[in-house]
């Protein structure tokens, strides 16, 4: 069995304060996906370059304090990529990818594990092209990543796809991370037949209304519950198919987002 969790850091110097090397300790996953790491080389060198046995592999936005994406894995890998190969993306720091590739295993020969951070759009209308942007360069990579390989995406996709994926859904329906545009994306992402054909994990594995990962600070909306799932496992049919339990942690609390742990039967 493979334990895979994702995480919004919100800042790895802030979440560490707050105790989330010790959660990850206690939690024993094989991978984690963290996303808005906020910190570069020279903070997390020496200090989080190992977490819980894990080691971090990073990619780091050019701009101090801003984004940057990590996988700690209990795993070596047999590569490790980052970037998506657009400049404007790549120095913003949003994607890792760890592969796993050995032709001599029957399962899965060819598997990666990313970490990935899509753009929010929420402070205003560059922003939100920006995300647009982002959207359509990345339909197509993972399109042809999933032609070739098995893999799970671990991120704030920064997305909730429908009604039952935030609190209060008709009052956000001019909002970025719920306009109709990117639910239509995400939608055509998940589709089977004439999309991108990848699997919300968790969501397979769990029906159930107010299940959220992120909850603003303003007002009381941790406290009433006023959430948005936005946080994600996106896998490849394969690798979903074998997804076996899911949970997200509501404390500790880290961050303004809380960890999502889906376990996978298999073994690297």
């Amino acid at each position: 069995m493979l334990r895979l969790v994702t995480l919004n850091l919100n800042g790895i110097r802030s979440a560490a304060t707050k105790g989330f090397e010790a959660w990850t300790a206690t939690t024993k996953p094989d991978f984690m996906g963290v996303q808005e790491v906020k910190a570069q080389a020279d903070t997390v060198l020496g200090r989080f370059e190992q977490v819980a046995g894990m080691t971090g592999h990073f990619h780091y936005a050019q701009k101090k304090g801003y984004s940057g994406v990590g996988v700690y894995s209990r795993h070596e890998p047999s590569d490790v990529r980052t970037g998506i190969g657009n400049v404007e993306f790549d120095d913003e720091g949003r994607w890792v990818e760890l592969r796993f590739d050995d032709p001599s295993r029957l399962d899965f020969p060819r598997f990666s594990v990313i970490s990935c951070y899509f753009p929010s759009g929420s402070s205003g209308e560059e922003r939100q092209q920006a995300k647009f942007r982002f959207l359509a360069l990345i339909e197509p990579h993972l399109q042809r990543l999933r032609a070739e390989r098995e893999f799970v995406l671990l991120g704030d996709i920064n997305i909730a796809h429908k009604e039952i994926d935030l609190k209060n859904w008709k009052g956000n329906l001019k909002n970025s991370g719920f306009l109709p545009e990117e639910r239509a994306w995400m939608t055509r992402l998940l589709d089977a037949e004439s999309g991108g054909g990848l699997v919300d994990v968790f969501r397979r594995l769990d029906p159930n209304p107010e299940r959220y990962t992120w909850w603003s600070n303003r007002g009381q909306a941790w406290a009433k519950n006023v959430g948005w799932r936005i946080d994600y496992h996106l896998a490849t049919p394969g690798i979903a198919s074998r997804a076996r339990h899911t949970d997200i942690h509501l404390e500790p609390r880290f961050s303004d987002h809380a960890p999502l742990t889906i376990d996978y039967d298999f073994a690297l």
